[in-house]
């Protein structure tokens, strides 16, 4: 069997996309269901935050695991394949583990260094293991994941590279400003009760808000948030639960709003946070043209053929691979990869059936891109938006923060003014920005050896019940050949049978104490899978008494491994 992971996330998807394909907690119930009863998988678990979907599974065949997977997570997303498709991610064995531990160090979020993925990535394990569809991979995988994301904070400088996601969005928020000198005095409110609210709501406390309002749809979760930010004694603020129906109100009376809850739909439509703005300031709200400006042709920083004027940017290198083909592809538009083709064959196009096309004639395309990349050897990357044209909003009275995904607010509120909304899509654009810490080698370093440390257990764990079986094997001959030596020699006492016990035991235990001891070093090293094949062939071990122990070893470490 060999790890494989599908997914998609921030880096590889637009948010638009992430936001449709997010799952509810029941669908990552029945998606992992479903996965485990797929055929290609034995073991299966789903990792999903505002910024990931991925699901890890335990397969016997590569290829269907990947059509499988890829399968399950659009059936379970309400994303057709098709469109899915170009946006996934694969990562196999050795990979596959680099991928989560990268993920479990903050090496891969949104903002680097996060801690938070490591609470997500507990959840994740805890949920697999109450299904009962995390075995011996997916629970080494996981754990293992948890305690190298703690060595890496606890070794390096990395929490100096990264911060919560709801540091990040305050400090967007504030715009500049000191986060601690923007929130002081402000009134806050938090809608959800959740991991991600929770850990908003405390860090609004420390920042100096007067006064938090929590709001929930199971309102005794509010409440318990609210007695725990009171009670804590840390910070000075008021903390206080209200109904959702309560909400309208409160945010005619609130500075700061921070959503994340699970719901499917808006919380808040552009139509409310403008009634709640009129309500704090008594003027209509009046709503901006955030039009674009017309676009230049973007410069490219490199050249290709004698024409310098590319409409994408190539100068990516490649970094992996999507399930159609180049990763470069994921997130292009049908437009946008009719307009590459056309400019690598100096022709024209045509897009007034654009609306039309097929999954066919887009996957034409994205071939025809893929071919021209490797022409050219390198990998086209989407180029980031041209900036908006500049006008003059007026301070804001009322500062918004969704961490939901999909989104809590109404994102045409980006147009209000007096209205400043900070939300996934755009903490996304602002991370892409953001400095790296010199520590991020060092956590690099980390992952690697790792990586290394787990595959080497992996392939020594997996010659353990072959070893076993030799020895049960080789215990059951001993016993056999005493039990025919007290047959032969019945006037033997108690004390010479015991030496002879002894002294054949002996000898069997120094002959298989070499062999066994260097079998386990051979199998842990690479390419080492093979030597567990080769004792069961040299000793003739019976497969379905390795293929027992093995169950047996299993059950044993599942049942005293923590929940």
């Amino acid at each position: 069997m060999s790890l494989l992971v599908v997914g998609l996330s921030h880096r590889s998807a637009p948010v638009s996309v992430l936001e449709r394909a997010a799952l509810t907690a029941d669908a990552q119930v029945k998606l992992v269901q479903d996965t485990v009863a797929a055929e290609p998988a034995t073991e299966a678990a789903v990792l999903a935050t505002c910024n990931r979907i991925e699901l890890y599974a335990d397969v016997d065949k590569f290829h269907a695991g990947v059509a499988e997977l890829s399968t399950l997570l659009a059936q379970h997303s309400g994303v057709g394949l098709e469109e899915l498709t170009p946006y996934l991610y694969v990562h196999y064995e050795d990979r596959a583990v680099h991928h989560l531990f990268s993920v479990a160090c903050g090496l891969d979020s949104m903002v680097v260094g996060e801690g938070q993925i490591l609470a997500q990535i507990k959840d994740s394990l805890a949920r697999a293991q109450e299904l009962h569809s995390a075995g011996r991979l997916l629970n080494d995988l996981f754990q293992q994941g948890l305690r190298v994301g703690k060595r890496a904070h606890s070794e390096t400088g990395i929490d100096r590279a990264g911060q919560s996601l709801v540091t990040f969005g305050l400090e967007q928020l504030a715009a500049g400003a000191e986060v601690q000198t923007w929130a002081r005095g402000k009134k806050a409110l938090v809608i959800g009760a959740g991991s991600m609210s929770s850990l908003a709501a405390a860090t609004l406390a420390r920042t100096g808000v007067t006064e938090i309002v929590v709001a929930n749809r199971t309102y005794d979760r509010a409440e318990r948030l609210a007695e725990i930010l009171t009670e804590s004694g840390e910070t000075d603020v008021v903390a206080r639960a209200v109904p959702m129906d309560a909400v309208p109100g409160e945010l005619t009376r609130a500075d700061v709003v921070v959503s994340c809850t699970g719901a499917t739909g808006l919380v808040l439509t552009a139509e409310a946070v403008a009634a709640a703005v009129e309500g704090r300031t008594g003027e209509p709200v009046a709503e901006l043209d955030a039009s674009p400006a017309p676009k230049q042709p973007p410069a490219v920083t490199g050249t290709v053929g004698n024409d310098d004027t590319c409409p994408l940017d190539l100068t990516a290198e490649q970094s992996g691979f999507s399930v159609m083909g180049e990763a470069a592809v994921a997130g292009m538009a049908a437009a946008e990869l009719e307009q590459h083709a056309a400019w690598v064959d100096n022709g024209t196009v045509d897009r007034r059936d654009a609306a039309r096309r097929t999954p066919e004639a887009e996957a034409e395309l994205i071939e025809a891109l893929a071919a021209a990349a490797a022409r050219i050897g390198r990998i086209p990357e989407r180029r980031r938006p041209e900036p908006v044209a500049g006008f003059a909003r007026p301070a804001p009275a009322l500062f918004l923060l969704d961490l939901a995904m999909p989104r809590d607010i109404d994102a045409a509120v980006h147009r209000l003014a007096g209205v400043r909304l900070v939300d996934i899509e755009s903490l996304a654009e602002a991370s892409a920005d953001a400095p790296m810490a010199a520590d991020v080698d060092q956590v690099r370093r980390i992952v690697s050896d790792e990586v290394a440390a787990f595959g080497a257990a992996q392939r020594a764990a997996h010659i353990t019940p072959t070893v076993v079986a030799l020895r049960t094997m080789a215990a059951d001959v001993v016993a056999t050949e005493i039990a025919r030596l007290d047959g032969r020699l019945p006037g033997l006492d108690e004390r010479q049978r015991g030496e002879i016990r002894q002294a054949v035991h002996r000898v069997v235990d120094k002959l298989l104490h070499a062999p066994t001891v260097r079998v386990k070093q051979l199998a842990a090293e690479p390419g080492g899978a093979g030597y567990a094949d080769a004792l069961r062939t040299l000793f003739d071990l019976d497969p379905e008494t390795v293929a027992a122990v093995s169950r047996a070893v299993d059950s044993t470490e599942t049942k005293d491994r923590p929940a």
